[in-house]
């Protein structure tokens, strides 16, 4: 068998081939009319930009969900003590769910590795075909099932002890399981499978978390000290690699991550008066990832990151006290936490928990339907929380007896599920996922060998919004596929300056006071590429002004509120193209609205005037800082002048 470079260079050998003569224009490899499609050897899945792909190149979109069970003390599937196993994994295939995740413990792993098995809460009577078989002889008949009916499979540490709250242990240590048996378990499990292409990712731990004050926290930076995550993610996604190249691994972020000028020694009183670190939910926090990137080396091309993200029913973050739309939610938790790299083409992202419950409070509504258009816009992998009706916090895509599915929360998700010509894509380029003969599934294959030839419709003609010295925000009208379009190019002056998957992009390293002409023109799964749009020709700011859009801006946020009084939160930025030594923000509050106490900032009189704390004066050209206050009074956002020194 090729192993997983040579089929690569087969391909890229191929994709070259096809270059040459489409002239110029490289595609994913689609069939001519007539012609049968190219078909992987597997199923293997690898990383390019921010796009899963298959060994042939052609992207593919992981969409599904989790089921829980295997982390907990019962050590096997909830709801085989009721449900049926086989009838459970076919629902779940013919409803659109092309990957499982299914959480285990570390303990787990380490009694399979021994072959010490405990007794297993199944009734064999709604399960006779698992009558007599322990934990690892029924998760082994769970993957041929899901091979048969196209799933596949995902498998996360959720815990160190097989516990069913194993999750709120912040770390992936803990009593008798050491940093060296959570290595030694993924390395048992992985050399075990490491020839089935049923499970192609490995989710290396559950929502590592906690915070400064607490006992034992997972931290994030350039040490390999036990508690550092990302020195421990890198090091378990090196040991798993090792021996099995071709499956993916996820890194998840943690809870916390220090604000500028701050480190992991900076005291942590309390988040809401003394915001020394920027706070996310559990598994959430990828901020760091900017400053200390995983690096696999020549595996690079299996890492994906995988945030979490919930809404109010699940904790009341500060973000859901205020208005909130997509767009803020965007702007204020998203992008800062994780969605950044996705847009800067650094890495896929897989969504590993999001979901909730429905018709309780329309925040949580709201908050779902946004992240769930966030994740159709920009294609973002997910596997939705959870197939279960036990998740207490959550409740599941299965009513109660595990058999019949919660409708209105399944409609809120398809959208969010691979669909090609009003079929489901499953991730196995032989079997269309349902199995054999399924009326509701197809294959992988069957999208790539289906000689779509048609371009999407040309895209509106990009408006430009935010335009400073040095950059600007470009947005467009989508365009239309008769399959789906999967990315944009952007091109300036006539030359694509980036591909991404949503409509809108933020452009920087700019020049001032020099004209530009951007257009954008679309693309599709099968390589198709729509002719370019209207161009737009803007003509950046003069930079180096000492107010507003020309050389500083100042942002005014509201972190949260209660009767009588608030916090806020004030972001400058120097967006000319010089650097400058220090800043001052000046507003005037209502009547009746004071300042009690600020940080990072110093504040004069009258009115309200801030100036740069020491450390913080200096920006260079597109940096940023930020200063927090305590008010009394309304709470409103009041207009803001800025200026540069």
């Amino acid at each position: 068998m090729f192993d997983r470079q040579a089929r690569r260079r087969l391909a890229a050998a191929a994709a070259g081939l096809a270059l040459a003569l489409t002239g110029g224009v490289t595609a994913p490899a689609v069939a001519a009319p007539g012609a049968a499609a190219a078909v992987p050897a597997s199923d293997w899945l690898h990383v390019q930009g921010n796009q899963i792909v298959d060994e042939a190149g052609n992207p593919v979109w992981l969409t599904g969900t989790n089921w829980f069970g295997f982390n907990a003390s019962e050590r096997v599937f909830h709801g085989l003590w009721s449900g049926n196993i086989t009838e459970i994994t076919r629902s779940m295939a013919n409803r659109g769910i092309n990957i499982v995740r299914v959480p285990i413990s570390t303990q787990l792993l380490l009694e399979w590795k021994a072959g010490t098995f405990g007794t297993v809460n199944v009734n064999t009577y709604a399960n006779p075909e698992l009558a007599g078989k322990n934990s690892l002889q029924i998760f082994d008949f769970w993957l041929q099932l899901c091979e048969q009916y196209g799933i596949k499979v995902m498998l996360d540490v959720h815990s160190a002890e097989a516990d069913n709250s194993g999750h709120i242990h912040p770390v992936w240590y803990k009593g008798a399981i050491t940093p060296e048996l959570f290595y030694q378990g993924w390395e048992w499990v992985t050399s075990r499978y490491k020839a089935n292409d049923t499970i192609v990712a490995m989710d290396i731990k559950n929502e590592p978390h906690g915070t400064p004050n607490d006992t034992a926290r997972a931290k994030w930076d350039g040490s390999t000290d036990i508690d550092n995550w990302k020195h421990t993610a890198e090091t378990a996604a090196k040991r798993i690699l090792a021996i099995n190249p071709n499956v993916l691994v996820l890194v998840e972020g943690q809870e916390i991550y220090p604000r500028e000028g701050e480190t992991w020694s900076s005291p942590n009183t309390d988040p809401d008066l003394s915001p020394n670190y920027y706070y996310n939910w559990w598994g959430g926090n990828l901020r760091g990832v900017r400053d200390h990137p995983i690096n696999l080396g020549a595996n690079q091309d299996q890492l994906v990151y995988s945030p979490h993200d919930y809404g109010p029913l699940v904790f009341n973050q500060p973000w859901f006290d205020k208005p909130f739309d997509k767009d803020s939610l965007t702007n204020d938790v998203w992008r800062p936490n994780w969605l950044y790299l996705h847009e800067d083409g650094t890495a896929p992202l897989l969504i590993g928990e999001w979901g909730g419950r429905l018709g309780q409070d329309e925040r949580q509504d709201r908050w779902m339907t946004a992240l769930r258009d966030l994740i159709v816009e920009h294609r973002l992998h997910q596997t939705f929380w959870v197939l279960n009706p036990n998740s207490g916090d959550t409740g599941g895509l299965l009513l109660d007896d595990w058999k019949t599915w919660d409708e209105e929360k399944y409609a809120l998700l398809k959208p969010a599920l691979w669909q090609h010509g009003g079929k489901f894509v499953g991730l196995d380029h032989q079997v269309p996922l349902g199995g054999a003969g399924s009326t509701t599934g197809i294959s992988v294959s069957q999208v790539f060998g289906s000689a779509d030839t048609v371009a999407p419709s040309v895209p509106g003609q990009p408006a430009a919004t935010n335009v400073t010295a040095t950059g600007l925000t470009l947005t467009w009208a989508a365009s239309t596929d008769n399959v789906g379009v999967t990315s944009y190019d952007v091109l300036r002056n006539g030359t694509v300056v980036a591909t991404i998957s949503g409509t809108s992009h933020s452009v920087t390293g700019l020049t001032a006071a020099t004209a530009y002409t951007f257009s954008v023109r679309a693309r599709d799964a099968a390589g198709n590429v729509s002719a370019a749009s209207a161009a737009r020709s803007v003509t950046t700011g003069t930079g180096g002004g000492s107010s507003g859009d020309q050389g500083c801006s100042a942002a005014y946020k509201t972190v949260s509120s209660w009767s009588g009084g608030f916090q806020a939160e004030v972001t400058v930025r120097n967006t000319g193209t010089v650097g400058g030594t220090g800043w001052v923000v000046n507003w005037t509050y209502p009547s009746g609205t004071t300042v009690g106490s600020l940080w990072n900032g110093v504040q004069g009189t009258p009115a309200v005037t801030v100036r740069n704390a020491a450390h913080n004066g200096a920006l260079a050209p597109g940096a940023s800082t930020s200063f927090g206050l305590i008010g009394s009074g309304s709470a409103g956002a009041p207009a803001l002048s800025c200026t540069l020194s």
